[in-house]
């Protein structure tokens, strides 16, 4: 029997780290306790001595998000090695590995560190890698654990060049897979055109110590938003990265993997590469990771199970975040200052979203008829927008655009039933 998927003890282990003041939010009386104990203890955000901001996850949701996007993969036919990059939350990683994923995506070698640090199997490597001490780093991997699985991209034979000088220099005991990455024009990076990557899949072939194991792409960088112009235009990208993998050979590996898919546009992926193989070797993957925690913002309008859901046949997503800013400052009639700012919350693709008042008597309801107007260092800024401004003291909840700007902000997250903390989760960014 194999390896596990990720090293159990080592996660389980997250919850003896002891809470101190290095973690935002957490109500002192918590420090010196381990998360396990905190968590088992069923802690009130607000009785129990949280300190905004905080930023919390609702357990429900995550639960349902995960479990929901596993079985579509499963019924579409489709492998899910999720990014990884969104939470760089092992605990998270763990749940997904426990749902069926294939194995978890990094953007980097750092991160590929953390996820080895806890004991990540299979790891795809959705770059060009040509840091050498990150090489070396890897074939010490290679070297040390025979089951561990890794794949990395390239599109530039000076890239292939780089990786071949520096696995062969650390004598590598195996070969490298390597999958050829398919860009697009004002993209990032990918080969051009199609000439292009056989070039780069030919130089991989050429070299003893890596192996063409694939085709790789992101859709995302072709367009933006879900109008039917953008969807046909990520259709015709998906094309011509099918159409790459179905004419490169494939001569030393059992398994040819082709994937593309973030967590905007995965049925647009699906349509193109969950259709049939002439190579029975072919294994479609998504690298889908902001579905985790989903959001009520960029991914509710373009996901394809958010708000206009372009599935029949699984359930939405839920917004699993959400943030609380306690009121300090009504300078204005027409403005509330809050303690949360650009530290503690998403900028990048949309404004925090005011969902929730809770007053300071200890009433929760419906926040509506205010916006937020803008985030600086330490403050957010709401604006009557036909309704009434909450109190100095009052707390706001809010929704949130963006997850991957999102986890990197915090270091341990309360998981909460209600306002009930039940479990924290642990990031490494």
């Amino acid at each position: 029997m194999g390896s596990p998927a990720i090293d159990p003890a080592a996660v389980d282990a997250l919850r003896s780290e002891r809470i101190d003041w290095q973690f935002k939010g957490l109500p002192a009386a918590t420090f010196g306790r381990t998360v396990g104990d905190v968590a088992a203890a069923g802690l009130d955000l607000f009785d129990d001595g949280f300190v905004g901001p905080l930023l919390v996850l609702d357990d429900a949701a995550l639960t349902h998000n995960l479990t929901t996007m596993a079985d579509w993969c499963a019924r579409h036919g489709m492998s899910l090695a999720p990014h990884g990059k969104t939470t760089m939350a092992p605990q998270l990683f763990a749940r997904q590995l426990e749902l069926g994923a294939w194995g978890m995506t990094a953007a980097n070698i750092s991160q590929a560190r953390v996820y080895r640090a806890f004991g990540v199997r299979r790891i795809q490597l959705a770059n060009e890698l040509v840091d050498p001490a990150g090489l070396r780093w890897l074939a010490g991997e290679l070297d040390r654990d025979p089951e561990f699985e890794f794949y990395c991209w390239a599109d530039s034979v000076a890239g292939v060049g780089l990786m071949d000088a520096e696995l062969r220099a650390a004598a590598v005991s195996r070969p490298m897979d390597v999958l050829v990455e398919l860009g697009a024009p004002g993209g990032r990076s990918g080969a051009r055109a199609t000439a292009a990557a056989t070039d780069v899949a030919d130089a991989i072939t050429a070299s003893p110590v890596l192996r063409l194991a694939g085709v790789g792409g992101y859709e995302g960088v072709v367009g933006h938003g879900a109008s039917a112009t953008t969807l046909a235009t990520l259709t015709e990208y998906l094309e011509r990265l099918r159409r790459l993998a179905e004419q490169l050979p494939f001569p030393d590996v059992a398994e040819v993997i082709v994937t593309a898919g973030g967590s905007a546009y995965f049925d647009v992926v699906t349509d193109v590469l969950g259709r049939s193989w002439a190579d029975p070797r072919v294994r479609p993957m998504l690298r889908s990771g902001a579905y985790v925690s989903h959001d009520d913002g960029f991914y509710q309008h373009v996901s394809p199970l958010g708000e206009e859901t372009r599935l029949a046949d699984a359930p939405p997503f839920r917004a699993a975040f959400t943030a609380w800013g306690q009121v300090m400052s009504r300078p204005e009639p027409d403005l509330a200052l809050l303690t949360m700012g650009k530290r503690d919350v998403p900028f990048d693709e949309g404004l925090p979203m005011p969902r929730l008042l809770r007053t300071v008597d200890g009433t929760t309801e419906p926040l509506t008829g205010c916006r937020v107007s803008k985030v600086v260092d330490q403050h957010t800024f709401l604006v009557g927008d036909g309704g009434e401004l909450p109190s100095v003291g009052d707390w706001v909840g809010f929704g949130l655009s963006h997850p991957c700007t999102t986890f990197d902000k915090w270091r341990l997250i309360p998981v909460v039933d209600g306002t009930t903390v039940v479990d924290f989760v642990r990031t490494y960014f």
